[in-house]
């Protein structure tokens, strides 16, 4: 199979959350470009409706935003919907945290089976108060309120942790220090440093001293990485050709995937990189070589755990065995993604089987065939529709349109570049 084009996946998912609630947090206008306008994103932007701030319908096209402020949010009649966004309902877990009023959130049936105390337990040391209806899942209540500083050492590494106590301590107007067992994702350091925040990083340590008000700022989100993986992974696995990607994020939390894939024998470069708001992006070329079976170490996995269903499709037809241990994690995502990738690896006629905190994959080149049981999980979906537009494979996707969460235009763009 010839790969070939150009194209730009949508803004980066993560980004895309925290712009929005910076920018409902500001105390101006924010006018924020390329966000990505996906299911996920639609929840924060419904939740912040909710809560009083006037966030117009989100697309990749610019739109604006006026803040109400630090303190400005006003309680809700209804619950709060986080839909299927783990991220949503974490993130805004902090800012409802030191919000003076009780919010009732809920979720789909997959969210609602995600664990919500990890989040819970900081919040509730700093002095919010905490509800749950069925074990630690949604529906939940918080009871926000006035919170105090902390200094928390989080047992395991979550992005969306920490940045929920950097967001309840932003809104609290206290300070808060997080310790980390290893580096996640960085985009509420950076971007609340452009907005005015002093937020300083040593090591595996965050610490927030808040201030008055956060400024409101412009920004433009870069293209999703993990959503970029995909077709990295399409043109590694292709016999010709090349696909170049836009404008994606290079952030060094973010590019673990890439590292790997190169590791694997992959052909990637960078072309054009530049700063845009804080965020490094650059054009992404990839290109077809022989892959071969590598070893993910757990120190790895934070900066590939989104993009660990795209490796392990791409170790199926890799040469030798790919072991990934340390992914515990991905049992509580938007499926058992260890348990998912494994059982439709196989159902597919590909070696592989389940480790409790990960999972070995031997590569082969016998035709895939069969149906995928996606639960729902787009990246389950996008991973095994890479694998399944290689040529003499023939692989059934149980629910393609679940790829909505992250990436409206998936498949047209897949079919676009697959020469």
């Amino acid at each position: 199979m010839r790969v070939s084009g150009r194209l730009r996946v949508p803004g980066d998912k993560s980004i895309s959350h925290r712009a929005l609630m910076f920018a409902a947090l500001g105390d101006g206008v924010s006018r924020i470009e390329g966000l990505l306008p996906s299911a996920d994103v639609h929840s924060t932007a419904g939740m912040l409706r909710a809560l009083g701030v006037d966030v117009p319908a989100v697309t990749s096209d610019a739109i604006s935003v006026r803040g109400v402020g630090l303190r400005g949010l006003r309680a809700s009649a209804a619950p709060l919907d986080g839909g299927n966004s783990g991220t949503t309902t974490r993130l805004m877990a902090g800012i409802l945290a030191a919000s003076p009023f009780a919010s009732r959130v809920i979720g789909d049936a997959s969210l609602s089976k995600r664990p919500m105390r990890r989040v819970a337990q900081p919040l509730t040391a700093m002095g919010a108060r905490f509800e749950f209806e069925q074990g630690d899942g949604l529906p939940m209540t918080i009871h926000g309120g006035a919170l105090q500083g902390i200094t928390w050492r989080s047992e395991a590494a979550s992005a969306q942790v920490k940045s929920a106590i950097l967001l309840a301590g932003l809104v609290a107007g206290v300070p808060v220090e997080v310790h980390e067992p290893a580096a996640t994702r960085d985009h509420s350091e950076r971007m609340l440093r452009g907005r005015g925040i002093d937020v300083r990083s040593e090591g595996t340590t965050v610490s927030l001293v808040p201030g008055p008000a956060l400024r409101s700022l412009d920004a433009r989100v870069p293209a999703d990485p993990s959503s970029a993986t995909f077709f990295a992974a399409l043109a590694a696995l292709a016999s010709s050709g090349e696909i170049e990607i836009e404008g994606v994020c290079t952030n060094p939390t973010r590019t673990g995937a890439f590292i790997v894939l190169e590791r694997m024998g992959a052909r990637l470069g960078w072309e054009d990189v530049r700063d845009e708001g804080g965020e490094s992006v650059a054009t992404l070329v990839a290109a077809p070589r022989r892959l071969v079976g590598t070893v993910i170490e757990p120190a790895e996995v934070p900066s590939l755990i989104d993009e660990l269903p795209m490796l392990a499709c791409v170790a199926a037809r890799a040469a030798g065995e790919t072991r990934v241990t340390g992914a515990a994690e991905l049992r509580v995502k938007e499926s058992d993604r260890i348990s998912t990738v494994v059982r439709n690896l196989v159902a597919v006629g590909a070696d592989a089987e389940e480790l409790p905190d990960g999972f070995v994959v031997r590569g082969g080149d016998r035709p895939l065939a069969g149906r995928v049981v996606t639960h729902g999980d787009h990246r389950i979906a996008m991973a095994f529709g890479v694998l399944g537009a290689l040529p003499g494979n023939q692989i059934e996707i149980d629910d393609p349109d679940c790829v909505a969460v992250s990436y409206p235009t998936f498949w047209s763009d897949l079919s676009r570049v697959r020469a």
